[in-house]
């Protein structure tokens, strides 16, 4: 009988902190969703203490997504754990996930105590925070670093103090699995009340070696494992959810563990996830990379005709990959597109349907044909996450070698039109400059992206951005088969993220405000 390991997500808190890839409430919420479909057992919604909008998100998923336990950081002082429970205590189950470093570089260098002080830090506020919450979740930041004998005294006082998982973090991803796994195992045998607790692997990808780790840390004593869709996080990101959990289900007889998650939920995780952040994974990224399941040398492709498994380990189906194969015509219908929408796992609502039935129509005008990937493309990026303060309503760009490029651009604003014209360093640049005219906003763009969804010289193209507004980055995507069109829905995606978020802000401040007067 294998035994079960807990799957931590935090993609919304740790995998956020990815340079370009923070999100907004909708977009959080969107992801909670689908991490609730894939059957993740805890959800990091996020750091409360760390800004309004943080603590925003972490209330609201608390409220929204049930099934899972959901967590909120904390570090340990009363301010950041009260602040914490205030975002949790609505969630249907609630973590308090409190942390400080316990290596002596950290210790000397960055919070400058004593490694008594520290320990009695730990005491006092994993007790508040068990007070609050009846599930504590205590981390070493550090762990890996730090000295054997005096994690476990520290973990044995969290324990004591009501701490009811530990976590093991190799935060800066310096471990190796040969190291890790055995550190584990003995810093476990070193906490005399180690049968009161669930002990956790937390690893970093510095060395590529974030998801060998864990599965070292799972095999020497650990039933959590912390992990992001895509393995997204800080500097070269953190142990790859899909990656974990399919090892585990393909290595059985090695690894007598399993976990609760819906596998066929994986790749959908994944396209949504880089749908909102444009953070891509690789072609030969494993398990969801384009290429994971792709056969190109001879002898592969006949192994692979004859019998699948002489070339792959798992199924395509599996991880919920679908087939690129032509599916729709320009004269399908509204209920074999719902269909066809249902065999790829998307139940939409009748205003859903109808925006990707007129998204359908459009490209079935434009491309001969229609896969899989565009009609998935079409309805991630026909749902609504926020208002459109504008619209595009038409952009015509002009560009080459020999001339200057010139844009115009046609907005719709509650019915009112708007044009512009501006000259640029390309059609996109002269594109964005006219945006900028109309709506005021001035955007720095610091990336751009343009992604193929198949193959093809009418192949749909995602853009992405990434646009700096008063020194806040916000995301914008958009898809078509003209550049150009994309581009410009791109940056006027994020332009509306970037007046939505302000005039919450403003909503916010006014509230307050009132609430002073009363």
């Amino acid at each position: 009988m294998s035994e079960k390991v807990y799957v931590f997500d935090t993609t919304l808190r740790d995998g956020e902190q990815s340079p370009g890839c923070s999100m907004n409430l909708e977009e959080k919420l969107k992801i909670a969703r689908q991490l609730e479909r894939l059957n993740v057992d805890i959800i990091e919604a996020g750091f409360p203490i760390a800004s309004d909008g943080d603590f925003e998100a972490v209330q609201a998923i608390s409220a929204q997504v049930r099934k899972p336990t959901i967590a909120a950081l904390a570090r340990t002082n009363r301010e950041d754990i009260e602040r914490a429970w205030e975002a949790i205590k609505g969630a249907h189950k609630a973590r308090i996930h409190t942390f400080i470093a316990t290596s002596d570089i950290h210790l000397e260098y960055k919070l400058r105590k004593s490694r008594s002080e520290v320990l009695q830090q730990v005491i006092e506020t994993v007790r508040i925070a068990r007070d609050l919450c009846e599930e504590v979740e205590f981390s070493s930041e550090d762990a890996t670093r730090s000295d054997i004998d005096y994690l476990a005294e520290v973990f044995e006082a969290a324990i004591e103090k009501g701490a009811t998982i530990i976590n093991i973090p190799d935060t800066v991803g310096y471990a190796i699995p040969q190291e890790y796994g055995p550190f584990v195992k003995e810093l476990i045998s070193k906490i005399s009340n180690r049968e009161k607790a669930i002990f956790s692997c937390h690893c970093h990808n510095d060395l590529g070696l974030a998801v060998a780790n864990s599965l070292a840390g799972i095999e020497n004593g650990c039933r959590q494992v912390e992990c992001t869709v895509n393995g997204i996080g800080e500097r070269a990101g953190n142990a790859s959810l899909e990656e974990i959990v399919m090892a585990l289900r393909t290595k059985k007889a090695l690894l007598p563990y399993h976990t609760d998650i819906v596998t066929e939920e994986i790749y959908r995780s994944s396209r949504l996830l880089s749908n909102l952040t444009g953070a891509f994974v690789q072609a030969n990224k494993a398990i969801v990379g384009k290429n994971a399941f792709a056969h190109e040398a001879g002898i592969h492709q006949d192994g692979v005709l004859k019998y699948a498994l002489t070339y792959e380990i798992m199924t395509p189906q599996s991880v919920g990959i679908v087939s690129s194969t032509l599916v729709m015509g320009k004269h399908s219908g509204r209920h074999a597109l719902c269909k066809k929408f249902e065999e790829l796992g998307y139940e939409l609502s009748k205003e859903e349907l109808e925006r990707a039935y007129f998204f359908f129509t459009k490209l079935a005008d434009q491309k001969k044909e229609i896969y899989d990937e565009d009609l998935v493309t079409i309805v991630q990026d026909g749902m609504k996450i926020i208002p459109d303060t504008y619209k595009v309503k038409y952009v015509h760009a002009t560009g080459g070698n020999q001339e200057l490029s010139c844009a115009v651009v046609k907005l719709e604003r509650s019915g009112e039109v708007f044009v512009e014209s501006a000259y640029g360093d390309g059609p996109v640049d002269a594109t964005y400059k006219a945006v900028d005219r109309i709506t005021g906003m001035r955007g720095r763009l610091l990336d751009y992206t343009i992604n193929s969804v198949t193959r093809g010289k009418d192949a749909l193209g995602e853009v992405f951005v990434h646009v700096d507004f008063g020194g806040r980055n916000y995301t914008g995507k958009a898809a078509s088969v003209d550049i150009i069109d994309a581009s410009a829905r791109a940056y006027l995606n994020a332009v509306n993220k970037a007046m939505y978020e302000k005039e919450r802000e403003q909503e916010r401040e006014s509230e307050s405000a009132s609430a002073v007067e009363l």
